[in-house]
């Protein structure tokens, strides 16, 4: 079980240049208020950031940080899983990403990706998506589980389940299964070979038993057309390596200058571009405004025009710098594509060269086979042949064995693949679970007082009948209904993650839920559930209700803003 135990953060959105820092272990319940922007929701995008890289709402990195400050940006999470004590760091302005184990850096990966695995696959054991499943229910980007395609449906169940680790062992098995059918199919082409050598020695016995002298003659013949194209061969290849000698290195130092002017072109236009957006920028602000919005003076129409008249010969002069730019970046993207054609002809003479080089040695090597005909010993070579026939034939049986082996093992892979592909196993397991998925799920709807029976199938799809059998489906019915379902799901899940002790964790942040589609009942009811969590629960409620859920919680936050910039009330 993942226990949640502090987060706190500063310069992140409104916040200042102090930390902001939140119990999350404190008390059974808290209610966290406030006015709107004055930043109650923070503490969710925090907690979301700083364990994935990403807020719970939809906000871009750069926009994290706070545009006063710009700086120092970080957010910090500490929670327990087992005996361990984990504390996750994440910052910007400057860039920061670690994971603290009992006080000690775990050795960061030399790749962000790589290190953010450790922290979901081997530490917190789930992903984004099923943290905002089981954690989160909120109102902003929160997708419910009903409104996730089926394959991230299955992703968050599997999370649950603690059943992924099926997937992972069908992603190592068809890498088995790979390298099974490439070693299948080096053996047959060793066969092949082999059956080459035993045809071919089995044609040099026949040739041997028959060799006469008109053979000999024929095979003197033979060796002189061979040399003599073999010398046609060598006067092609060393007129060919005349042409290329040096030319290669010459054009692959011109073709690399050619690439980094093109990154240099590059960088040049990226800045103009951003030099542009400033200066757009700056005369929207003055076509716009005839007041500061920060110190409330007037803007004189004198100094408006000479401002936007500057802006508009700014931006004249980076229209006409980009157009030099762009001339001069096809000039670039003509000279590599020139040069890369250059290359290109280089390489089909170093091919034909290659290619004339194995003919050569092919030509060669009959030549060599010839002479020995001629001059080997009738007999003495005839039962050497034999007995390397007989070593060829052996070869062959043990590769031919070998490769029934392999086959064996390829077949029974692909069996154990078919039971880990998401139709076996897993889809064994899901079954079982099912039932209960849905039994919680009905009881829970039957808490928030909406009678209908819910139902999930394999493939996660939902049936939903009313008290005279009628078929809905989730989007059939209102916002007010559609959020029931989305509680009992949320519910459910972290009963089912406690079951299975998966993902389960202490931490559950409804955000203003209470605000949203639900009716005065449903908020007693969704009261009623809350107040049955166990004690290993840490409930935080985001409200704009502070005035009817006030006494309903064990502890109050509230956020509010002083000269730009959110704070916890005193």
């Amino acid at each position: 079980m993942i226990l949640f135990k502090t987060v706190r953060w500063k310069n992140f959105l409104s916040t200042g240049n102090s930390f902001t820092e939140i119990d999350l272990s404190k008390h059974k319940s808290t209610l966290i208020v406030g006015a709107n922007g004055a930043g109650k929701s923070t503490m969710l995008d925090a907690i979301s950031f700083a364990l994935f890289g990403k807020p719970h709402r939809n906000i871009n990195k750069p926009q994290l940080i706070n545009s006063i400050n710009n700086k120092d940006c970080v957010v910090e999470v500490s929670f327990n899983v087992g005996k361990s004590e984990y504390r996750v760091l994440r910052g910007i302005k400057p860039g920061k990403f670690e994971i603290w184990k009992n006080e000690t850096l775990i050795n960061q990966s030399s790749h962000a990706k790589e290190y953010q695995k450790i922290l979901e696959q081997n530490i917190l054991k789930l992903n984004h998506k099923s943290f905002h499943q089981v954690v989160v229910l909120g109102s902003s980007s929160f997708i419910p589980f009903m409104q996730l395609p089926s394959g991230h449906r299955r992703e968050v169940i599997e999370d649950l389940l603690d059943i992924n680790v099926f997937s992972k062992m069908n992603t190592l098995l068809r890498d088995k299964i790979n390298s099974l059918k490439d070693n299948i199919q080096d053996k047959s082409y060793q066969l092949d070979l082999s059956k080459n050598k035993i045809e071919t020695q089995q044609k040099y016995i026949r040739d041997v038993k028959a060799l006469t002298d008109q053979n000999i003659t024929e095979k003197r013949n033979k060796i002189t057309s061979n040399q003599n194209e073999i010398s046609s061969l060598q006067e092609i290849n060393s007129t060919l390596s005349t042409e290329i000698e040096g030319e290669q290195d010459l054009l692959q130092a011109r073709l690399n200058r050619w690439h980094d002017k093109k990154q240099s072109l590059l960088q040049f236009s990226a800045q103009f571009k951003q030099q542009m957006a400033t200066v757009a920028k700056e005369a929207k602000f003055y076509e716009d405004n005839e007041t500061c919005p920060t110190c409330d003076q007037a803007i004189s129409s004198e100094r408006r025009d000479e401002k936007l008249t500057d802006a508009k010969s700014k931006a004249k002069e980076l229209k006409s710098a980009m157009g030099k730019l762009t001339e001069e970046s096809d000039q670039v993207e003509q000279a590599i594509s020139d040069a890369n054609d250059a290359l290109s002809k280089i390489r089909d003479k170093q091919s034909s060269i290659h290619s004339n080089i194995q003919q050569i040695s092919r030509l060669q090597a009959e030549n060599r086979s010839l002479e020995e005909d001629i001059s080997g010993s009738g007999s003495a070579d005839l039962r050497q042949a034999e007995e390397d026939l007989k070593n060829f034939l052996d070869s062959k049986n043990n590769l031919l064995e070998e490769k029934f082996k392999l086959s064996d093992e390829y077949s029974y892979n692909q069996v154990m693949g078919e039971m880990l592909k998401d139709t076996g196993i897993k889809t064994k397991i899901i079954k079982q679970y099912l039932p209960i998925i849905n039994k919680l799920v009905n009881q829970y709807l039957q808490v928030l007082d909406f009678f209908v029976h819910f139902d999930l199938d394999e493939s996660f799809s939902e049936t939903i009948r009313s008290r005279h059998r009628d078929e809905f489906t989730y989007d059939s019915f209102s916002e007010g209904e559609k959020q029931r379902i989305d509680l009992a799901l949320l519910f459910t899940w972290r009963q089912i993650a406690k079951m299975k002790n998966s993902v389960a964790t202490n931490l559950l942040i409804l955000d203003e839920t209470f605000d949203s589609s639900l009716d005065h009942e449903g908020v007693d009811n969704l009261l009623k559930i809350l107040y049955t969590l166990g004690d290993d629960t840490n409930i935080f409620v985001i409200s704009h209700k502070g005035e009817i859920l006030d006494g309903k919680f064990n502890a109050k936050i509230e956020f509010k803003k002083e000269k730009n910039f959110s704070k916890m009330a005193a």
